[in-house]
């Protein structure tokens, strides 16, 4: 006879849905109840694409790419249009970062190449003024420093939108 189920006390938010409420590091990973939290972005914002952009460069400046890939994860999310993709890559990209910080240079090689592929279709006509062609190098110079035989930092993401 098969033991009866044991309840779980699960963190739950205002919905009841269950969220983990542990504490987070800058790069998003849990921390024990009681230690310092570094404030993770209100989930579901809606954005204008500049203000999302304007909001992921700010967290990005900060050494926030995991703040960051949720910014570009609400437009993702709210988006049903031709941008859908772009904000998915761009998500990728941060998320890439955060796996950069964390040490998992296996997992930052992958969403790494997966956000370049999934902006590069918009390099010959970049919307909001985004950088693309630059982001796309910018991978590429990555990804070869994480393959080489020196230890290289890689370096912070580079500005999202060319000069104004």
């Amino acid at each position: 006879m098969a033991d009866a189920a044991v309840p779980v006390n699960r963190d739950r938010d205002a919905t009841g849905r269950a969220r983990n409420a542990r504490p987070r590091d800058a790069l998003g990973r849990p921390l024990p109840y009681g230690s310092a939290d570094v404030p993770r972005q209100p989930e579901g914002q809606r954005r204008t694409p500049d203000e999302t952009i304007v909001e992921a460069q700010r967290l990005l400046n900060a050494g926030l790419p995991f703040h960051a890939h949720e910014v570009f994860e609400d437009a993702w999310k709210a988006s049903a249009g031709p941008d859908r993709a772009l904000w998915k890559g761009l998500a990728q990209l941060a998320v890439g970062l955060t796996h950069v910080g964390r040490g998992n240079l296996r997992g930052a090689r992958t969403l790494l190449h997966r956000g370049a592929d999934a902006i590069a279709p918009y390099r010959d006509d970049p919307p909001y003024d985004l950088d693309i062609a630059s982001l796309c190098r910018w991978v590429d110079d990555a990804v070869a420093d994480l393959d080489g035989p020196d230890s290289v930092p890689v370096p912070a993401l580079p500005r999202l939108r060319t000069v104004r």
